[in-house]
């Protein structure tokens, strides 16, 4: 018996208009101008991309101690719909931004931290700190969030036009620079239900790669103990845990010799006594191992224990350690990458002008370059295949990248031939070329994103390439001891001495255009001044 007859003419209309929206068949999109859609959102943005980049370069935030960075982040987040939720795995600055439902689950993550002793005065090509001593964006990293929250709000608008599913989420890549937050993020479940991660880091360059690159490492600090005496008066009564920690780094540097040519060590004494007439009762000495893969970072690290507690045994000392950050070395996923190059070859690199060459030329010729080449204006076509060579340096994205598929895209903000961790890798962070480069990977990040929301091909086929190929060998496992707390300490006396200098110079979008404008710096500065130029503060 049928219960309902059937509805024609403006009954059947009526019934329509009284089905919620959601519940309405929608009609099928076509992913082209969707994807030009959400370049078209990022386009629009484009003032909110300098913004974003001037300020969190104006906050030069060292790892753990990014607080402005991230009350500044979230609050434009917030005012966008996202849910933000902060202080995540143990770390105050930790957060993820969420908006939508559903699946797939899409992590936007970029890094935010700052490092020491790069304080640089933007748009000049010249060593000029603005603050002396003080801590600065000599990576880049200050790019990373205007790349990053721009995309996300640029998918958020998109999703919720067309009522797609799924999640985008933004989470940070807190004191990257120590190696040291994405593991806690892991080991706390931050990514057991997200289906893709989509990585940001600057570069000179547009591109992306997949497979195998980096080292990964273990960073730690060992600390010995001994007994303070009167160092001229009864000498024999002490035992120097600053003897210890010297031969501890004495040893290492003999030993080296002896290992493998792709490892990377490196150690600075953060301890090493109170005044030279007091025998040091306690010395700390913080050593980085890194190498190729799982089995060889942890035999560096195993020896680096056995080196640290021969060296105890020698001075009577003894030697504990607190291991503070760890990575694996990263792995990228194929079906992934091979996307997200199609859509650098629809962004295409910025198009710089005159003014942006000629002040990359003359950073190139000020520090010592044959050639300058100036800004790069041809991408590589070709996607290849990461190598891992000979060694080099870590990113805990990795942990990220053994757990959940992942790509990141390099995006180009930045100058050939300027140094990283170094200041001369903040000379262009404020100025065009940043803006330009940060605007042409928001495209980039934005376009990949909805691709994955529109295409459930790819999500299968990128945890197809992970499950049988990227983790056919090696299953990850945290380098970090079970339990040990994230080390938000870091930082934290050196930031609060720079903080009072840092405030006086935070960027005021309200009364300047940019960053070089409240610094009264002409753009392009070609040859540098004799006095730091100094415009109105705030």
């Amino acid at each position: 018996m049928r219960l309902f007859r059937s509805l024609g003419g403006p009954a059947a209309a009526a019934l329509a208009l009284a089905v919620p929206l959601a519940a309405q068949p929608r009609a099928p999109l076509d992913r082209e101008t969707v994807l030009r859609e959400v370049q078209q959102e990022v386009l629009g943005m484009a003032k909110l991309v300098q913004e974003i980049n001037d300020m969190v370069f104006s906050f030069a935030e060292l790892g753990f101690q990014e607080t402005w960075t991230v009350d500044y982040l979230t609050g434009l987040l917030a005012r966008e719909g996202f849910r933000v939720e902060r202080g995540c795995a143990g770390m105050p600055t930790c957060y993820i931004a969420r908006w939508g439902q559903g699946k797939p689950v899409v992590v936007i993550m970029g890094d935010i931290d700052g490092l020491p002793e790069t304080s640089q005065v933007p748009g000049l090509p010249c060593r000029r700190e603005l603050v002396p001593g003080g801590p600065g964006h000599g990576e880049g990293h200050n790019s990373a969030p205007a790349v990053d929250v721009v995309a996300a709000i640029a998918v958020k608008r998109v999703l919720q036009r067309h009522r797609l599913p799924g999640e985008i989420r933004v989470i940070p890549g807190v004191a990257e620079e120590l190696v040291a937050s994405r593991t806690y993020m892991v080991n706390a479940g931050l990514f057991r239900d997200v289906d893709v991660v989509l990585s940001t880091h600057v570069d000179s360059d547009l591109r992306t790669t997949y497979g195998v690159t980096g080292t990964g490492l273990v960073s730690t600090l060992y600390t010995f103990t001994g007994q303070s005496a009167h160092a001229a008066g009864s000498p024999w009564a002490g035992r120097s845990a600053l003897d210890a920690v010297e031969l501890m780094d004495v040893g290492w540097n003999f030993r080296r010799e002896h290992l493998r040519l792709q490892q990377r060590s490196h150690y600075v004494i953060v301890n090493g006594g109170s005044q030279p007439n007091v025998v040091p009762s306690e010395a700390s000495v913080w050593y980085y191992f890194r190498e190729l893969d799982y089995p060889h970072i942890r035999a560096l690290h195993a020896l680096g224990d056995t080196l640290a507690q021969a060296a105890a045994l020698m001075t009577s000392t003894t030697v504990r350690q607190r291991v503070l950050g760890a990575s694996w070395p990263q792995t990228y996923n194929q079906p992934l990458a091979e996307a997200m190059h199609r859509h650098i070859l629809a962004v295409g690199l910025p198009r710089w002008d005159s003014a942006d060459q000629a002040f990359a030329r003359a950073v190139q010729r000020a520090l010592g370059h044959d050639s300058t080449p100036g800004l790069r204006t041809r991408l590589d076509t070709v996607l290849e295949e990461a190598q891992q060579g000979m060694g080099g340096g870590s990113d805990d994205i990795g942990e990220v990248s053994w757990n959940v598929p992942t790509v990141r895209l390099r995006y180009p903000a930045n100058i050939p031939g300027t140094i990283a961790h170094h200041w001369s890798a903040a000379i262009a962070m404020a100025t065009p070329i940043a803006h330009k480069g940060a605007l042409a990977g928001a495209q980039v990040i934005a376009r990949t994103a909805l691709d994955v929301f529109t295409d459930p091909a790819l999500v299968a086929a990128a945890w197809r390439h992970f499950r049988e190929v990227q983790t056919r060998q090696y299953r990850w496992q945290s380098l970090i001891p079970p339990g040990t707390p994230p080390p938000t300490h870091l930082n934290a006396e050196r930031m609060a001495r720079f903080r009072p200098q840092l405030a006086t110079l935070r960027y005021n979008p309200r009364r300047y255009r940019t960053y070089l404008d409240q610094l009264g710096v002409a753009w392009p500065t070609l040859v540098c001044p004799a006095a730091v130029p100094r415009g109105p503060t705030r």
